[in-house]
């Protein structure tokens, strides 16, 4: 099954908020990411998708049906928010099985799916709990599954981490892929954290502006950001950008070593993170966006106040156009 969103436009009346501005993606039976800050559009493109949001232009196509003018629920969509919305007064078998009954589906029919789609969620030992005794994480995998019982053409997610514990995030990222791969349809996942994007995802699509940026593998969008915006948005730190000669020079924090013969800078603030540091620096030379920054090893710290040279290999610059902010 695939998915293709063309020329996606809508503006708020209210304030006059470009949300979409011709948006264009497309994807097939993967786990798409689209990331980026808030008021990028991001939700915005999900709702359309889902058929919540109705478009100002452009069409939404699924498959070979154009489902823009069709309600929500005719379009073979599965949608989980961010909060997870189970019902209260019921088990959680209950849960996940009432689509299948208001379907009218067979019990034993029910039984045998809701085991199933528990199962790959890790909720099949919970089954006879209420939603009151489980945890957030709990909660959110039993609205995943109650989404995933019937298999749709498409499955959207809406930041479905966000609320959830760390321990429970970093689980839930691999039994969300585990979920699309089983299900073998576009997975279409919005999120604020680029690090959970590039962890989770077979493509990311990055937004800004109400656009898509870029769209490509982890790999291709960490290695070369088509923008000075996803240099910025994508990677452990956002790229240092510098200005030289007419053009903007990005380094990647990761690549910065201290030492050798370099730009002289002051050492403003060093923050430990485990083994490794990041290191605030006051450089001579124009940093488009915040300040110089290092990430290092632990022992490797200066102190802060200190004077320290900065240097970095060649082959680890990035050169975009300083007016359009462009790859070069």
């Amino acid at each position: 099954m695939s998915l293709r969103v063309e020329g996606a436009r809508k503006a708020f009346r209210a304030g006059g908020v470009v949300a979409l501005d011709g948006v264009d993606i497309a994807t097939e039976d993967e786990l798409l990411v689209i990331v980026g800050p808030s008021g990028s559009g991001k939700s915005t493109l999900l709702r359309a998708i889902a058929g919540l949001e109705p478009l100002d232009a452009g069409r939404v196509l699924i498959g070979d049906r154009d489902v823009t003018s069709l309600p929500p629920a005719a379009r073979d969509v599965a949608m989980v928010f961010q909060e997870a919305a189970v019902f209260p007064h019921l088990t959680v078998a209950a849960n996940i099985g009432i689509g299948e009954r208001a379907r009218g589906a067979g019990r034993r029919s029910i039984e045998a799916r809701v085991r199933e789609v528990a199962g790959v969620l890790d909720v099949d030992h919970l089954l006879d709990r209420m939603p009151g005794e489980l945890s957030g994480g709990e909660r959110q995998r039993v609205a995943l599954a109650r989404a995933m019982i019937r298999v749709p053409a498409v499955c959207l997610l809406d930041e479905p981490l966000a609320s959830v514990d760390a321990e429970s995030r970093l689980r839930m990222r691999g039994e969300i892929r585990a979920l699309q791969r089983s299900l073998g349809v576009p997975m279409v996942h919005v999120t604020h954290d680029q690090l959970e994007a590039l962890a989770m995802a077979d493509r990311v699509a990055v937004m800004h502006g109400g656009r898509v940026l870029q769209c490509d593998t982890p790999t291709a969008l960490y290695a070369r950001p088509a923008t000075t915006a996803v240099a910025r948005i994508v990677g452990p730190l956002p790229m240092n950008l510098l200005a030289s000669e007419g053009r903007v020079v990005g380094v990647r924090p990761e690549r910065i070593r201290l030492g050798g013969d370099g730009l002289r800078a002051t050492v403003l603030a060093v923050e430990q993170a485990g083994e490794e540091c990041l290191v605030r620096l006051e450089a001579p030379v124009e940093v488009v966006e915040g300040d110089l920054l290092a990430r290092l090893p632990w022992t490797a710290a200066p102190e802060a106040g200190t004077s320290v040279t900065v240097t970095w290999r060649t082959e680890d610059e990035h050169h975009f156009d300083a007016t359009t902010g462009n790859r070069r």
